[in-house]
């Protein structure tokens, strides 16, 4: 499992116990981030990728800076798929991939298009009801996708908005 950076010295954390308390620069808050100061307690923008920020404010300023390589890798383990996978959904070479974890950063391009799947995993937890669920359906072909998994289909903008229909005519039990 990807190891996180903690801000102070000393122990490592996994993706499987992290608490979704990551500050947008990817070391571990210790006080309320400025993400996590700012608004309402009903939403919070980027969780499956180690970020808790509740408002998109500080998510796209997160974004322009380039996101830490640590919510690549985030993702990659609360979706439970392969570095590859995930890199060919994002539209990242394996060899670009390579380079941004030696510079600690993606790209901005890099990050909106991370932050575009992340966003339709965490919706899938929601509609779906757990992360297991979300899993699974993510990696399962959609007769309503052509017979490619959401994974696949969602690597273009319109192929992500396509997903993201398909999870609202779940929640609403409309047959798809």
């Amino acid at each position: 499992m990807p190891k996180y950076p903690e801000s102070s010295a000393g122990s490592e954390h996994t993706a499987s116990d992290h608490p979704q308390t990551w500050s947008p620069q990817g070391t571990r808050a210790g006080k309320p981030t400025e993400c996590q100061r700012k608004s309402s307690p009903q939403t919070v923008y980027g969780s499956s990728i180690g970020l808790a920020c509740r408002n998109i404010d500080d998510i796209v300023r997160s974004m322009k800076a380039g996101f830490p390589i640590s919510t690549f890798e985030c993702l990659q383990a609360e979706m439970a798929i392969a570095a590859g996978d995930l890199a060919t959904t994002t539209n990242i070479a394996l060899r670009t991939l390579t380079r941004r974890k030696s510079e600690g950063r993606l790209r901005t391009d890099e990050s909106e298009r991370l932050y575009r799947i992340s966003a339709l995993y965490d919706r899938a937890v929601q509609v779906l009801g757990d992360k297991e669920a979300a899993r699974h359906w993510f990696k399962t072909p959609k007769q309503a996708l052509g017979g490619r998994s959401p994974l696949e289909y969602a690597d273009t903008e319109p192929g992500a908005r396509e997903v993201e229909d398909l999870l609202g005519r779940l929640e609403h039990g409309v047959f798809s």
